[in-house]
């Protein structure tokens, strides 16, 4: 379909300017009248191009109908677009055509011209959601952490099964106990830990921790403690059993476990144990090796086939393999059993205080490692909670940071290689504790 008037012909279409145009120049006549909307409506019977029954007009002689020009702000003929009524002006003549006026460009004043001066940033708010953003970031990570750490606890002592048992005094009482669980440990980690491969577990290691308003107070309780086993309820079969009469401590946890140890405790000293704590062989080693090993002092030179230890004197640090030797070392000893829980109280002590350094506590890469080792290590009661976890921690940490005290158990002597306790001191010692006073008792 032809657009083109009639008349016309590709041929008549005269010089143009553009592509494929032979003119230099564009053509000011073509510049056509901007359309106005709104005017008046075409007369009947005329078409859109006002002739009768809307016939086109004829073509002019030469290609494009020629039309008034427009030159600042008028026509050649005189008359303006204000004359007409509609009072449009295109923009063409004052270089309006996009942006504000004066030739602005699109974004503003012109391109190439300087912008104005920015508005001052708002520092105060720009500090108050950053420190929002990072209140929230460490709420959600510490909920997530808690939630994380509790389900790692193994609450598996029920100490309600214990029977008998003292009234709660003052402060709170923890029972932690190192077994010689083999648990999880393969034949080469015996062997390299010095472990053995015995049946069941016995404990290597007691302690009672008293945290208290007065200062915190760490016992330790010689494995060959001289002990009467008193009568009991059964763990697995909860039936009562005879009392055992005079045995070593130690061989309460090997007949029935940790209830049965805590009713020994409680009948021989009368001091309530408010919760339980228990780490295996590997598990104490884990730990160790997850914070980095620990940094010890050793006094003298000792060696122990049994335990493997081999320590020259002076400063050193500490793996998991040799701070086990370290701490079950007894052989090598002139005073055997006491001369343990010291060397105990004192790792234990140092591990406390190198897990709470910066270094350990604002690293993740180690944080999280030491704590999963340990809490993957831990037994604890049943109404053992993080928070008490974390009291009993801050607690052994402040006794080594010299906020309390730790002693032996006091001895008066012993019978049969067993070591018999010293009644009076031990009343005086219990009596103190449950009234949550300071400690004037001293131990062996």
């Amino acid at each position: 379909m032809n657009d083109w008037p009639e008349g016309w012909s590709g041929d008549e279409r005269g010089p143009r300017y553009g592509r494929g145009s032979a003119g230099a120049q564009p053509e000011g006549a073509r510049v056509m009248r901007q359309v106005r909307r709104g005017g008046p409506a075409v007369p009947p019977g005329q078409g859109a191009y006002g002739r009768q029954g809307g016939q086109r007009p004829a073509a002019p002689p030469y290609g494009v109908p020629q039309q008034p020009s427009y030159v600042d702000g008028g026509y050649a003929d005189g008359h303006t677009d204000s004359d007409d009524g509609y009072g449009y002006d295109s923009g063409y003549n004052t270089g309006q055509v996009y942006g504000r006026p004066g030739g602005d460009g699109p974004g503003g004043p012109g391109e190439g011209h300087a912008r104005g001066p920015r508005p001052a940033p708002n520092w105060g708010r720009r500090l108050k959601w950053t420190a929002l953003t990072l209140v929230t970031a460490l709420v959600v990570t510490s909920v997530a952490t808690y939630f994380w750490a509790d389900s790692k606890l193994h609450r598996d002592v029920d100490l309600s099964k214990v029977i008998d048992r003292p009234e709660a005094g003052k402060g709170t009482n923890y029972l932690i106990v190192g077994s010689d669980s083999r648990a999880g440990m393969s034949a080469e980690d015996k062997k390299k830990l010095h472990t053995g491969s015995a049946e069941g577990k016995r404990t290597d290691s007691m302690m009672i921790l008293h945290v208290g308003d007065n200062g915190d107070t760490l016992i330790s309780l010689p494995r060959d403690s001289n002990v009467t086993i008193p009568q009991f309820r059964g763990s697995e079969s909860g039936k009562i059993r005879p009392a055992m009469g005079a045995n070593k401590l130690n061989a309460a946890y090997a007949f029935d476990g940790p209830t049965l140890l805590v009713r020994t405790i409680e009948y021989n000293t009368g001091l309530h144990i408010d919760h339980y704590v228990e780490i295996g062989f590997g598990g104490f080693a884990n730990i160790v090796d997850a914070v980095g090993g620990v940094e010890m002092t050793i006094d003298e030179p000792f060696k122990d086939k049994w335990s493997g230890a081999d320590f020259k004197a002076g400063k050193q640090k500490l793996n998991g393999e040799q701070a086990l030797a370290f701490v079950r070392t007894r052989h090598a000893f002139a005073a055997s059993d006491l001369q343990r829980t010291k060397n105990q109280q004192k790792f234990l002590s140092a591990l406390a205080h190198q897990v709470a350094t910066p270094s350990t506590v604002l690293n993740p890469f180690k944080f999280y490692p030491t704590m999963g080792a340990g809490l993957d290590s831990l037994v604890v009661d049943k109404d053992m909670s993080l928070w008490d976890l974390a009291s009993m921690f801050w607690a052994m940490k402040g006794v080594s940071g010299g906020d309390g005290k730790s002693m032996n158990m006091p001895i008066s002597g012993s019978t049969g290689g067993n070591l018999v306790w010293d009644k009076a001191k031990v009343k005086t010692l219990v009596d103190e504790l449950k009234n949550d006073e300071t400690v004037t008792v001293s131990g062996n």
